[in-house]
């Protein structure tokens, strides 16, 4: 419950406004924050990700409702929630209040440095299931915003500001992000690809289609990616750039729909190779011109993952000797450390391989480009998320996620970290000090 605010283009329509909020501009809390990221101004970017499962009766507003139409698009119950949430307040009933759920689906920025600091959802960066929001500097000074939607079949995102980023004042950059243009990624089979902007009017984007604005463009992210053609992804998660390359690295966790002709399933692709793809895959794609902020880019497959050692997972370690590498599924979260080297950690790697999830790492130059090793275990029923190092290399964090999933307090299957199986966040050095890594 804590007060956030609604900012940017969406603010205000209609379709965010409440009987507890008739401006469409306040809102209390955020929920199922997933990846997030920081801004080079000091803030940090957390996302909401699969907030539609707090939302009960998403048919209230009649079958042929725009607003139903939209809510079958994000996957929103249509009766009762597992949570029941709706039971005791009435605005996650959207029979009871009909425009709460829109006003979630966002990327909040926080500024940790300012106690007065009332978060802010920031609309101009689309609404989905948001997974990751990696900030990039682009050649002329503006910042571009990676995200993935964390949804099979779903899209890779990128939000370039209106504004340069200036560092020498802070104060200037708090709301680079009101400002700019939302592309959805549309990755051709030739190895090229394009970001294609979702803006209001462009294209089939206009109000015959359901866009009479740029705030509907943004609160349908997914209708209007779907319009303009975007490349259907195996669940996109965290993106990421090398600090030494500039090379953006997107996680397709996994698809076992891909090729059955269930659900939205367009078939296999050049991006997206395997059918009934249980193990995941890394894309690589260069920006043209290596900037951040370019409308076309190259790509390539970095990782499939899977076990080596069995051929019918047709892993690939990027022309690296497969049987040197290893197993891995599922992946999730990523994080370079300055030498650029690929740190992949995974959700889910025990539905399809022995083990359990964990952390891996990759060179992406050089002779040993793709040669991945396993680098950390979690413990049993775990999901390893949220990597990241400090400046020189020398710490690593890890969030172990739900450790003991699956289990019970009666009958535990996991008692990590002491005892009682507790979620918790692990910091990793050297014995003997100096760079993770080396």
């Amino acid at each position: 419950e804590t007060p956030c605010e609604i900012t940017g283009p969406a603010a205000g329509h209609p379709w965010l406004r409440t009987v507890a909020d008739p401006t469409g501009r306040h809102v209390l809390g955020t929920i199922n924050n997933c990846a997030g990221g920081k801004t080079p101004w000091g803030t940090v970017l957390t996302c909401e990700e699969n907030f539609n499962q707090y939302f009960a009766h998403a048919t209230a507003p009649g079958p042929d409702h725009p607003q139903t139409l939209v809510h079958a698009r994000y996957g929103v119950p249509t009766g009762p929630t597992p949570r029941r949430w709706e039971n005791f307040h009435d605005r996650f009933d959207i029979a009871k209040e009909p425009h709460e759920i829109f006003r979630f689906g966002w990327v909040v920025e926080i500024d940790p440095y300012d106690p007065t600091f009332v978060p802010r959802k920031r609309t101009a960066l689309g609404r989905f299931k948001h997974e990751g929001a990696t900030t990039m500097v682009t050649k002329d000074g503006r910042v571009a915003v990676y995200s993935g939607d964390d949804e099979r079949f779903d899209y890779v995102y990128k939000f370039v500001s209106r504004d340069r980023y200036d560092p020498a004042n802070r104060a200037a950059n708090r709301d680079l992000l009101d400002h700019g243009t939302l592309y959805a990624a549309r990755f051709n089979d030739d190895g090229t690809g394009e970001w294609l902007p979702l803006v209001h009017g462009h294209g089939p984007l206009v109000a015959a289609n359901g866009f009479d604005s740029q705030a509907a463009v943004l609160i349908n992210t997914r209708g209007a990616a779907d319009a303009l053609g975007a490349t259907r992804m195996d669940r996109p998660e965290d993106i990421e750039a090398s600090p030494a390359t500039g090379k953006v690295y997107a996680v397709m966790t996994n698809n076992d729909l891909r090729g059955t002709g269930q659900g939205r399933d367009p078939g296999v692709d050049a991006a997206n190779p395997r059918a009934q793809n249980a193990w995941g895959h890394v894309i690589e794609f260069t920006e043209h011109h290596d900037d951040h902020a370019a409308e076309r880019f190259a790509w390539e497959i970095f990782i499939r993952c899977g076990d080596p050692q069995k051929p019918s997972d047709d892993a690939y370690f990027a022309g690296y000797d497969p049987s040197r590498c290893s197993p891995i599924g599922a992946p999730d979260n990523l994080a370079f450390d300055q030498a650029g080297h690929c740190w992949i950690s995974t959700d889910g790697l025990q539905i399809t391989l022995a083990g359990n999830d964990g952390v891996f790492v990759a060179p992406t130059e050089g002779a040993e480009r793709g040669f991945l090793r396993q680098f950390l275990s979690g413990p049993i029923g775990s999901e390893i998320c949220g990597p990241e190092f400090t400046p020189d290399d020398q710490t690593l964090f890890v969030a172990i996620q739900h450790p003991g999933e699956g289990g019970s307090l009666d009958a535990p299957t996991s008692r990590w970290p002491a005892g009682l199986a507790r979620p918790s966040i692990i910091a990793i050095t050297r014995d003997a000090g100096g760079r993770i890594g080396t």
